[in-house]
C-alpha cells in the first residue's frame, strides 16, 4: 500500500460517521453504477476525502453544511500549497462529481459544485514518433526472436533431453517472448488502443477473418477496432508458435501472456515498449506514445477526425482534436526547416 493510500485511509477513518458513509456510498456509485476503474475510483475518493477533511477543519459536521465557499477555500489552499494546474483541475472535477452525486442522492439541497470554476489544465502536445521511427520500433523484436529460435533449434539438434531450466527450454521461451513482444507492439501501433485495453484482450476478442479486435475501454464501453496485415502476421505467429510455449494452467483466455504464463500486465508492457525503443536508439516512448503516434499518422494520412475518435474510444471529440494540433506543429516545423522565407 502506498503512503498516500495509507494517509487517505487514516483521514477517512477520522471523518464524522455521516461524511465517512457519504464517501463510501460515492465510491460504490462510481464502481457499480458508473463502471469506473479501480484507479479512477481511488483518485476520486482521495480528492473527496481531502475535501471533506478540509470542510471538517472549517467547522462542518454534516454534509449539508458544505457549500461553495468551502469548495473554493479547499482549492485555494491547494493552490497556495503549490499544486499544479492539472492537479487543481482534477480536484475541482472530483468535487463537482461528488457534489452532483450528493445532490441527486438527497444529501445536499443544491448542487453547490456546479458553480465551482477551476483553472484550465495546460495540455502538453503529445510526443509522437515519425512513421519511419515507428517502423524501426516494430521491427526491433524480429532479430531477437530469430536468434532465439535459432539458438533453441541448435540446442535441440544435439539430441539431448530438455529438463526444466536447460538451454532448450530457455531458448524456446525467449523466442516465444520475442513473438509476444512483436505482437504487442504491432497491436498497440496498428489499433491505437490503451495499454490496459491491449493487456485485457482475450483470444476470442480477435476476429481474424475481419481483422478486428473487440475492446472494452473506459466505463466498460465496447468498441471494435480494425488492424492491418502486419499485425495479423504478428498475431498469427504469436498464437501458433509463441503462446503455446508460455501457456500455463492459470493463463485462462488471455491473449498476451507474461513469461510465467499469466496475463501480461500493463507495467510489463510499458517496460517492453520503452526497452525496445532504447535498444533501437529511438526517442523514449511508451504504449501511450504509440497511441499518440497512431492517431497522428492516421490524421496525416487523411483519416476523418470522428473516425479517429471512434477508433481511440474517446467519448468527446475535444480529446481527439489535440492530434490535429500535433500535425499542425509538425507541419510548421517542416516549413521552418525547408522554406527559404520561413
Amino acid at each position: 500500500m502506498s503512503r498516500s493510500t495509507r494517509g487517505t485511509r487514516a483521514t477517512h477513518q477520522e471523518l464524522p460517521p455521516a461524511l465517512r458513509d457519504a464517501v463510501d456510498d460515492f465510491a460504490e456509485h462510481l464502481a457499480q453504477v458508473r463502471n469506473r476503474s479501480e484507479h479512477t475510483v481511488r483518485a476520486y475518493v482521495t480528492d473527496v476525502v481531502a475535501l471533506l477533511d478540509h470542510a471538517v477543519r472549517m467547522g462542518c459536521r454534516d454534509l449539508g453544511e458544505v457549500d461553495l465557499s468551502v469548495l473554493r477555500s479547499w482549492l485555494a489552499r491547494q493552490r497556495t500549497s503549490g499544486a499544479a494546474r492539472t492537479s487543481l483541475a482534477r480536484r475541482a472535477a472530483s468535487a463537482r462529481a461528488f457534489s452532483a452525486w450528493a445532490h441527486r442522492a438527497g444529501l445536499l439541497t443544491a448542487d453547490v459544485g456546479a458553480a465551482l470554476a477551476s483553472p484550465r489544465a495546460h495540455r502538453e502536445l503529445p510526443g509522437v514518433l515519425r512513421a519511419d521511427q515507428a517502423a524501426a520500433l516494430l521491427e526491433a523484436p524480429g532479430a531477437k526472436g530469430a536468434q532465439d529460435a535459432q539458438d533453441a533449434d541448435g540446442t535441440q539438434a544435439t539430441g539431448s533431453s530438455a529438463p526444466s531450466g536447460d538451454p532448450t527450454t530457455a531458448g524456446a521461451a525467449d523466442a516465444a517472448v520475442a513473438l509476444r513482444d512483436r505482437a504487442l507492439l504491432e497491436l498497440l501501433y496498428a489499433t491505437g488502443v490503451r495499454v490496459s485495453e491491449a493487456c485485457g484482450l482475450d483470444v476470442a476478442d480477435v476476429d481474424h477473418g475481419r481483422r478486428v479486435i473487440r475492446v472494452f475501454g473506459k466505463g466498460r464501453r465496447e468498441r471494435s477496432v480494425p488492424y492491418g496485415v502486419p499485425a495479423q502476421r504478428a498475431l498469427d505467429e504469436w498464437l501458433r508458435q509463441g503462446r503455446p510455449a508460455l501457456v500455463a494452467a492459470h493463463s485462462g483466455d488471455a491473449l498476451l501472456l507474461g513469461a510465467r504464463g499469466g496475463r501480461l500486465n500493463p507495467t510489463t508492457a510499458r517496460q517492453i515498449v520503452g526497452g525496445y525503443a532504447d535498444a533501437a536508439g529511438l526517442p523514449r516512448t511508451s504504449p501511450h506514445g504509440l497511441r499518440h503516434s497512431a492517431a497522428t499518422h492516421l490524421l496525416e494520412g487523411g483519416a476523418d477526425l470522428r473516425a479517429v475518435q471512434e477508433l481511440l474510444g474517446h467519448s468527446s471529440l475535444a480529446s481527439t482534436q489535440i492530434y490535429t494540433h500535433v500535425s499542425v506543429e509538425r507541419l510548421r516545423a517542416a516549413y521552418r526547416q525547408a522554406h527559404p522565407r520561413a
